[in-house]
């Protein structure tokens, strides 16, 4: 086995943005059960959550790649 603990941290680093999506639509599926009528206004805010969120994982994807290849 070869490699650096590094590499394991960046691959640790995309489970905290797939819990972030999971709980933003949940949220957002919650609010529109509650309030269907509030769908248009919840919408949008729940994909720029999931957006945000998905940009920190591949933001460590891009981080494991350059400590994989350049490190």
């Amino acid at each position: 086995m070869s490699g650096d603990i590094t590499l394991l941290g960046y691959g640790l680093s995309t489970i905290g943005p797939a819990i972030a999506v999971g709980l933003i639509f949940a949220a957002y599926i919650n609010g529109v059960a509650r309030q269907p009528e509030a769908q248009s206004k919840l919408q949008p805010i729940a994909i720029l959550g999931f957006a945000l969120a998905e940009a920190l994982a591949i933001f460590g994807l891009v981080l494991f790649f350059i400590a994989f290849f350049v490190g």
